[in-house]
This record gives C-alpha cells, structure tokens and sequence, in this order.
C-alpha cells in the first residue's frame, strides 16, 4: 500500500475497527483514510481482553499484521490506539476521544472514517464534533468470513489460499505463522464449540436470549473467582454464575450457581442477607454464544475470613483473588466478567 496525501484541512483521519483480522475491506478504507489526512490513528478495538474465537490477536498482533501491508512511508503516517471494550458506549466513545487525543495533540479537525456496513455500525454516530468520511463498500467481505476459514481449516494450506482474494497477502503469511503458535488449536475447538451451540438453536421460532445470574463475592479484600472447566473461555478467570432454570429466581440461581461451582459452605438464607447490589449487564456482543442478559449479585461477607472454596460441576479451580491484583489480570478474564467485577469494585482507575 502506497499512497499519498492531497491538500486538505483534515489533520488527523481516525479509523476505528477490530481489525479480527485486517481483510481487503479494512484496506479501501485505510487507503482512503491516508488520502485524507497526514496522520491517521487506528483504534483497535476490544483490547486487553482473553483471546476467544472472535477475537483471537492481540492488540500488538493486529498492530503488526496491518503494518506489514504498509510501505515504510505509509507506516510513519499511522499510529495504533488500543482502547478495550467497556460494554458502555459512552465509557467507550470517551476512551476513544482520549486516545486519539493523546496520540494526536495538535489536532484541530478530525475526520473519521467508516463504512456503514450494518446495525453494528452504529459506533460511528458517537462522535458528532468530527468529520464523517464514509466510504462505500465495494467488496462484500468481513472479518467473520475469514475467522470461519481460517478456524475451520481441515488444510490449513487450502484454506489460507481461499483467503487469497479477502486478505493482503502479508496477512496472508502472518495469519500462517501465527497458526503454529499454541492458541490456534484452543481457538479452533471453541469456534467448533460455538458453531455446533448455536446451530442447536437455529430451529427457534426466534433468535433466542438467554439469561443468566452470576456472583460476585467479597471477603477481607479478595474476591471470589474460577477458572472454567470447558468452552467457551476454557482456563479463563470467571465470576461464579449460569443459566437460570425455568422455575428460578434470579437470585436463587445466583446463589445456587455459587454452591454448585465453588463449594461455598454458607445457607441461601445468610447470603441473602449479605447482598449489596445488583446489576444488569445486557450488551448485545458481551457474549460469543448469542444474545446473553446477566444479572450479577454482589455479595458482602463482611469478614476478614476466607470460607474454604472447592472447584465443582462447570468450573476446574475456584480461589480467592486478592482485589489488588485484579487490575493486572484483564487479559485472563472470559467475556465481560471483568468489566462486571470494574463494576462493582472500582478498578477503572488502575488501568493502562
């Protein structure tokens, strides 16, 4: 990719995607973003996070993989931001703003630079002060279509060469040596896991939500965590909870889910006692396996006292976790569980 920039008031284009991974579609509009401005910043979205099948590089992969398609001029044009998934637009959109800020500081007229391609656009409308630069699709590819080649790879050789025509060819290579490293196989069993979840459900009169009730439990400055057992999030850190049953409350599944995964030895009646709070959590991509709305209940044991734990049923460790290291472990977290633990015990301050 070669381009140059024309005369223009613009000073920096932002292009904002989760780039999962760069395909030809992302190049139309860097392309067009480089034309219009001598800066450009990309912001990677959902950084930070747990490797899962929909988003299995890094932040820093994906700043590599789109470098490797610019010529040495381009590259000293563009900046990469790498701004995490907040489950809150208006977190999201601000985190955004500051990013391009600081990478841009002198900028006085910002454009950004999108392609309206469907109700998960919608991103593009959170920036009203600056120039909207949307550029019509003219190729009918998206990151999905290429995960699912990529994961679904019997021949990973085939596969790559019919990705020939979605991807530049420096991904291409990148997604090839990246395919030896040991997540490749991980994230194709959990894509394989998704596939056959969702396809059980594709006979519904209509696309399913589910809900779930989790517990978030405090004890003198830990929390309690697991690690789970099987996919999707297989080894990942997650706040103890699951599917509600049909003749449940949600806070009864809640505290049944509890006992059921981490042993803890304390009655129903006495957890009820110690609820603090309750949130709802109810972003439509906060889950890989479809529609998901959680009610998780924060728990007070107002003790300095750890109860034993032991891992049970879904779940293979279960600990306490001292809250200050929470900070630092953003990226072992499934899902969203550790914007719900953010939530409730005030880490946004410590992070990058």
């Amino acid at each position: 990719m070669n381009t140059q920039t024309k005369q223009t008031s613009t000073d920096v284009a932002v292009l904002i995607g989760r780039f999962q991974p760069f395909h030809r579609g992302h190049v139309v509009l860097l392309q067009r973003a480089l034309v219009s401005a001598p800066h450009v910043v990309l912001v990677l979205g959902s950084s930070f996070q747990a490797r899962n099948a929909k988003n299995p590089f890094t932040w820093e992969e994906r700043a590599a993989m789109i470098g490797a398609t610019l010529t040495e001029q381009d590259r000293a044009r563009v900046s990469f931001v790498a701004v995490r998934d907040y489950y809150d637009d208006s977190l999201w959109s601000a985190a955004v703003r500051k990013a391009v800020a600081q990478s841009a500081p002198d900028a006085a007229h910002v454009a950004l630079v999108g392609h309206f391609k469907d109700a998960s656009s919608y991103y593009l409308n959170h920036f009203p002060k600056w120039e909207n630069i949307v550029v019509e699709s003219e190729r009918a590819i998206d990151a999905t279509c290429v995960r699912r080649v990529f994961l679904e790879a019997e021949d990973l050789d085939i596969s790559l060469s019919v990705l020939d025509d979605m991807v530049p060819h420096a991904v291409r290579q990148y997604l090839k040596a990246w395919a030896l490293l040991p997540h490749y196989p991980a994230l194709v069993e959990e894509h394989r896991r998704i596939v056959a979840y969702k396809t059980a459900w594709k006979s519904a009169p209509y696309p399913p939500i589910f809900t779930t009730a989790d517990a978030v439990v405090v004890s003198g400055g830990n929390v309690l965590l697991i690690r789970r057992g099987g996919f999707p999030g297989k080894g990942q850190w997650a706040v103890p909870g699951g599917f509600v049953e049909q003749r449940e409350r949600l806070l009864h599944a809640a505290i049944r889910e509890l006992a059921e995964e981490t042993k803890l030895a304390l009655l129903g009646a006495t957890l009820e006692g110690m609820l603090v709070d309750v949130k709802v959590f109810d972003h439509p991509d906060r889950s890989q396996r479809g529609r998901t709305i959680t009610h998780a209940h924060f728990f007070d044991l107002q003790t300095e006292n750890l109860p034993p734990v032991e891992a049970s049923d879904d779940a293979s460790h279960a600990a306490w976790i001292p809250i200050v290291e929470l900070a630092g472990m953003e990226d072992q977290f499934f899902e969203d569980h550790f914007h719900i633990l953010d939530s409730f015990l005030s880490l946004s301050e410590k992070l990058a």
